[in-house]
């Protein structure tokens, strides 16, 4: 049967749960009531059980416990035991009747605009009514003639070598050296001077100062350093050689406020020369990155450090798919919504802000209608093509997640074994678990859709590849 927008079509069947009526009536397409008719017959006993209950236990001056009369313990709790039992019954009802009719609804039902006021004390019959939201039925179809750009990011040689810096550093070491170079890190005391050479009286000092050659701005400042030994006094202008307050404050261990304000020459007195050594590459350095006897040269291992690279690169590039996927899908497929129940049902549950402001909803509602339509599409890919969702995939996006958290520490070569304990644990927190789900089903309906359709594969650089999200 088709239902016209706006008519109001009273579906004349009735469900019959513990002797109560329920009926449907649809507005439209997507928007319905259930309203519920509560009779005397169908609470009378189940208040009357929660009354003698507590006639049992109730313990009054003047009455020995248990005795207290029947009609005392009803005008005190009567009304209250009424509203309870009344509610588990409309939530009772009102689940099973979702549920029995295999209603796909929305959000959750919401008490009806057109309700009547009820008023328990003198009431013995109730007429509830509920406003549903019903899913759209979607009809999501992909095929070739649906083209969506695939951005595979080059591994270039800087990146390589950059990598495997990266890697390699943490290994590295400072070792002492004969005279600075522009690479050296030199401890040392600054005395501060006048024109002559002579220290300023009151002037700033400062012992175990440590100076970065290759932050010295000033070439001509960098020359008075470079081949000083320890012992050697060097004579220079701190604003002149480094970039910023911030530098001269951590240099002469002052405030930054004071280092806005020095000005003229410091003599500084070598005491330490070092310089970061990078790590011997052989079978030992080796072994540390990537385990035992898995790499056995440098050719091997820029091999596996460009393979390391193409695998984190490409999860980059599904991540931008994912994110152009949407975008070409949710333009498709139109999905109409109930947006006036929608905002009431977001109102009613926002439990973040219990004051929405009617501008505060009005600029949260698009972004939650878009989500809400892509996850409908996504439900149906899922429905429609009967894609399953096993304990392994969850377990496998949990595993990807613990290697991209490792990865972010430089730690490449964690064994398989300790990578699915760690994410064992992880999905031993509730939060953790659904969002490990939630993100292999992402997985799955995006490998889907990548097999559905036509990929328009474009190689980009890493540079090209960021812009990508400057409109986004």
């Amino acid at each position: 049967m088709t239902v016209q927008t706006g008519a109001k079509i009273l579906i004349k069947k009735y469900f019959n749960y513990l002797r109560m009526n329920i009926t449907r009536e649809n507005i439209d397409d997507l928007n319905a009531v259930i309203r519920m008719t509560i009779e005397k017959s169908d609470y009378e006993q189940r208040v009357n059980d929660v009354l003698k209950n507590y006639q049992k236990k109730a313990n009054m001056p003047g009455f020995r416990p248990g005795k207290v009369p029947a009609g005392l313990i009803r005008k005190m709790y009567g009304t209250a035991a009424l509203v309870d039992e009344i509610n588990k019954l409309v939530s009772e009802n009102l689940s099973g009747y979702i549920t029995d009719n295999k209603l796909d609804i929305l959000g959750e039902p919401l008490p009806s605009e057109s309700q009547n006021t009820i008023d328990f004390d003198t009431q013995e019959n109730f007429e509830f009514a509920f406003d549903i939201a019903l899913t759209p039925q979607l009809d999501i179809k992909l095929s070739k003639r649906e083209k969506v750009p695939y951005y595979s990011i080059q591994v270039t040689d800087e990146m390589l070598d950059s990598q495997v810096k990266s890697m390699t550093g943490r290994f590295g070491q400072n070792e002492i050296v004969e005279a600075v170079s522009d690479k050296s890190l030199v401890k040392g005391s600054f005395v501060q001077v006048d024109e002559s050479g002579a220290e300023v009286e009151g002037g700033i000092t400062t012992d175990d100062a440590v100076m970065s050659v290759a932050i010295v701005k000033d070439d001509a400042e960098k020359v008075k350093l470079i081949g000083a030994k320890v012992g050697d006094q060097v004579v220079f202008d701190p604003m002149k050689a480094f970039p910023n307050a911030t530098e001269i404050s951590y240099l002469l261990k002052i405030s930054r406020e004071e280092a806005e304000k020095v000005s003229g020459l410091f003599r500084f007195t070598i005491n330490e020369i070092t310089e970061f050594k990078d790590p011997e590459l052989n079978q030992e350095l080796f072994d540390k990155l990537f385990g035992p006897n898995v790499v056995s040269s440098e050719e091997e291992m820029n091999n596996k450090v460009r393979e390391n690279l193409e695998k984190t690169l490409a999860m980059e590039s599904d991540y931008r798919f994912s994110i152009d996927a949407r975008e070409k899908l949710s333009a498709k497929f139109e999905v109409q919504l109930p947006e006036a129940f929608l905002k009431r049902w977001l109102k009613a549950t926002n439990r973040e802000n219990k004051e929405l402001t009617e501008e505060q909803l009005e600029n949260e509602m698009p972004r939650f209608i878009e989500n809400l339509k892509w996850q409908l599409i996504k439900n149906e890919v899922i429905r429609s093509n009967e894609l399953k969702i096993e304990n392994s995939d969850v377990l496998e996006f949990a595993k990807k997640s613990a290697k991209v958290q490792f990865m972010q520490y430089g730690l490449s070569n964690i064994p398989d074994e300790h990578i699915e304990n760690y994410a064992v644990d992880m999905m031993k927190d509730q939060n953790q678990a659904r969002k490990f789900t939630e993100g292999a089903i992402n997985d799955k309906v995006m490998e889907f859709i990548k097999e559905a359709v036509k990929l328009d594969a474009k190689e980009v650089t890493r540079d090209e590849f960021n812009k990508l999200f400057d409109k986004n």
